[in-house]
């Protein structure tokens, strides 16, 4: 990527407030974060936004499974302590209303972060309308202070191996059917988002048609403090939306951004 000091448009460059500032810090994280980050800079340049999202979905996970099983990921899991997984009733919520399908996410004590039974309940939902061509709208928001925090971090560890991870990931992805929707319905597939707007969270409203935002809004791609790159099909959904060189950014810098950066870069369509 290219880092200026300059206001610019060019979804190859990322304007920050000082070059040296930011190379120092980038240079700092890679260098704790090492495998992560080659893998996470492997897959950008692997994966082809302008191709089927199967691939690239493929493709991230399969790096996503093998920083699992590396040094870095076991160091936090480590830091962390034990997995203590929460369990909240309904972690989402579906109505439909004539055609149109508004599907929430209910785990607001924790900001709805996604966890696998949030992703269950999520592909229930999602899956009346992938089946039911009479939906013509689709809505995907969360309840209480926040869209989604990303991946809950309580369970994180939990799997049995990462090649069921994957087969889990791949098998059950929310991504690839929120992105058959948005190929069918377009701006009809539409997320609604606010407040935290993190790794899964943003992964996969970008992958909507249309992602309309509150100004409050703040988005992420924190995953590489874990030693994991974006697991949700982020490498896809995001490189779409802002290029290959600002979604490395988001991940190698663990930056975040305000609403009015985020639609300048085109990582989300209107501020309502």
């Amino acid at each position: 990527m290219t880092l200026t000091d300059e206001d610019t448009d060019d979804r190859r460059a990322v304007a920050v407030a000082s070059v040296r500032d930011a190379l120092d810090e980038l240079r700092e994280r890679c260098g704790r974060w090492p495998h992560a980050a080659a893998v996470c800079v492997d897959v950008l340049r692997c994966v082809d936004p302008a191709a089927p999202a199967f691939g690239g979905v493929i493709t991230e996970s399969l790096a996503y499974s093998t920083l699992q099983s590396g040094p870095e990921f076991a160091r936090w899991l480590a830091e962390r302590g034990p997995a203590r997984p929460v369990q909240i009733p309904d972690p989402v919520q579906a109505d439909r209303v004539g055609d149109s399908l508004r599907v929430r996410f209910n785990r607001p004590q924790r900001h709805n972060a996604f966890s696998t039974d949030a992703r269950a309940a999520l592909l229930e939902a999602l899956e009346v309308a992938r089946l039911d061509p009479s939906v013509s709208e689709v809505v995907l928001a969360g309840n209480g202070p926040s869209f989604c925090s990303g991946g809950d971090l309580a369970e994180f560890g939990t799997f049995a191996d990462p090649a069921s991870a994957h087969l889990a990931r791949t098998r059950h992805s929310p991504a690839l059917v929120l992105d058959e929707l948005a190929a069918r319905l377009g701006r009809g597939c539409r997320a609604e988002v606010h407040g935290q707007v993190l790794g899964s969270g943003l992964e996969m409203a970008a992958f909507c048609g249309w992602v309309q935002s509150r100004p409050d809004a703040v988005f992420g791609l924190p995953e590489l403090s874990l030693g994991l790159i974006p697991g949700a099909g982020g490498t896809v959904s995001v490189t779409r939306r802002i290029g290959r060189w600002r979604t490395a950014y988001l991940v190698l810098s663990g930056h975040t951004l305000d609403a009015q950066t985020a639609l300048r870069w085109g990582l989300i369509d209107e501020i309502k």
